[in-house]
């Protein structure tokens, strides 16, 4: 059964930590420290100073579609993703991500195993500097791709702002300074900022949905939490004897899901359904 793991000895190491908090600007800092070889990163392969495959979330008209974009959610993207990385030699590769689901997410579909070793940004960086690079995203939309600006610009030179230079000083074998090159972007989704909507709004549109899928499913009450990068529902209803609890309820989560965020363009992360009474 091997050949369904190509990856399978390969150790996946993930850096998360919410949207904004400094991840792409500490992913060469980790990539050194654990001697990894490649960095999975909105939607780039990057190996060194080069970008192997794929193509950033940072070039996205909006923030759902570069959502979509980190996460490898296109066919297309994850297949030329999935099979540069089989034309690598490797032994460790480091993901980004806003949680561990989300780096689980991305692993599985690039067929690499789950992560073994899973560092937050809270435990690499200061509270300071993450406050400082929250400041620097949501106030001036500044994001950081972690390789140099000639390797950027090629491509992404409608959205490149500038360049950082970091020397960090080696610890093992030898003391030497090594320069780590970032580029600071601001992409087009940023300039425009969040999408969001009401509470009042959402729970229509949710009950919209519902009504659509299935006229006797009586919602009774529906929960919304505005997160970090999208939203999360919790609804309870009451659902007719006769419908499989199991499939359908499943198909209705994606069909709501899907209904909104194609007319809004928010996010919405997760819907939870909690089934109170079974009706005639």
């Amino acid at each position: 059964m091997d050949f369904l793991f190509p990856f399978k000895r390969k150790k996946v190491i993930a850096l998360v930590g919410e949207s904004g908090t400094g991840k792409s600007f500490h992913a060469k800092l980790i990539a050194q420290k654990y001697r990894v070889n490649l960095i999975i990163d909105d939607g780039l392969l990057i190996r060194d100073n080069r970008i192997l495959a794929g193509h950033s979330a940072k070039k996205e008209q909006t923030f759902l579609a570069a959502v979509k974009v980190a996460l490898f959610d296109e066919k297309s993207h994850r297949d030329e993703v999935a099979r540069k990385l089989q034309s690598e030699r490797f032994k460790r590769i480091l993901l980004l991500g806003t949680s561990e689901k989300m780096v689980n997410k991305i692993a599985a579909r690039l067929q690499l195993p789950p992560p073994s070793k899973i560092i937050k940004i809270d435990d690499i960086a200061s509270q300071e500097d993450i406050e400082k690079a929250i400041r620097s995203r949501r106030i001036e939309g500044k994001h950081v791709i972690p390789v140099p600006s000639l390797e950027v610009k090629k491509t992404y030179s409608n959205i490149f702002l500038t360049t950082i230079q970091i020397f960090k000083k080696r610890i093992a074998p030898v003391a030497i300074p090594t320069l780590h090159e970032k580029s600071v972007v601001r992409p087009e989704y940023s300039k425009k900022g969040k999408v969001t909507i009401s509470d009042t709004a959402l729970s229509l549109l949710v009950k919209n949905c519902v009504d659509e899928y299935n006229k006797d499913i009586k919602i009774k009450k529906i929960l919304v939490k505005d997160e970090e990068i999208g939203y999360r529902l919790v609804m309870t209803i009451d659902v007719p004897y006769g419908i499989q609890l199991g499939g359908n309820i499943h198909e209705m989560q994606q069909f709501i899901i899907e209904d909104i965020e194609r007319y809004t363009g928010i996010l919405i992360e997760e819907v939870n359904i909690i089934i109170d009474k079974i009706i005639d």
